[in-house]
């Protein structure tokens, strides 16, 4: 797809999935319990070996390209700023800066963020700031379960705790994760979203180059006070980064 031509996900649902609020209930009250694949493993080691145990955290998940990344170590030099996606290919694409003039407060992973997360939950992380920029929709009404405010990680994410925010280009998913919020006891807000200044990732720049209606949503997790955590390796107590 061309540059500044991009599209709306299409999908056959036009509303909040009739599924969602039993989908989070469930997630709510259940254990999750899958086995952590190594090479996340590896991943949360070379975090613990970055991180000294008291500088706020900074999470970019799905970071992709990781330009949004780049952005929010410049603009939060205490913070050790983690930029995680899947893929290598996308983390090894070009940054706007040479890695020679990176902040040094800068931490890219290869890592599933679903087993990143739980790691970093069962050891007691608690982050400051935690970003989803433009995440894969899942636009297809039998994807539900696959959009992270429906995966039965959700509650993973609220026990990381921090100010939390979203960007998305569809109004469903936006609406979703409001939803999702609500049934986890916790108002987030719904907004339309208009980039200031420089887009923080390519799709932004894309999506609104496009004419597109951007969405964001924001939460404050901070004094999130989660039962002891469900489904977690080795759960600890609390540190705040």
């Amino acid at each position: 797809m061309s540059y500044g031509t991009s599209r709306i996900p299409q999908s056959a649902q036009q509303g909040v999935h009739e599924h969602l609020v039993a989908v989070v209930d469930r997630h709510l009250a259940s254990p999750f319990r899958k086995p952590i694949a190594p090479y996340n493993q590896a991943a949360f080691e070379q975090f613990c070996a970055r991180w000294d145990g008291a500088q706020p955290v900074i999470l970019d998940s799905g970071c992709g390209v990781g330009w949004s990344t780049l952005r929010l170590a410049q603009s939060h030099p205490k913070a050790l700023v983690v930029g995680i996606d899947q893929s290598e290919v996308r983390l090894m694409r070009r940054k706007p800066l040479p890695p020679a003039l990176w902040p040094e407060n800068l931490l890219f992973l290869r890592a599933d963020v679903i087993d990143f997360w739980r790691l970093l939950a069962a050891h007691g992380v608690r982050v400051a700031a935690h970003w989803w920029l433009y995440p894969n929709p899942w636009p297809k009404i039998g994807h539900l379960k696959r959009r992270w405010y429906a995966h039965p990680v959700w509650p993973t994410v609220l026990t990381l705790g921090g100010r939390f925010e979203c960007r998305t280009n569809w109004a469903i998913f936006a609406e979703e994760l409001v939803v999702a919020f609500a049934r986890s006891s916790i108002a987030a807000q719904k907004s339309v979203w208009v980039p200031d200044g420089e887009p923080m990732t390519p799709f932004e720049r894309k999506y609104h180059d496009s004419g597109q209606t951007l969405y964001r949503v924001t939460a404050d997790l901070t004094r999130w006070s989660p039962d002891p955590v469900r489904g977690q390796p080795g759960a600890t107590e609390p540190r705040n980064a």
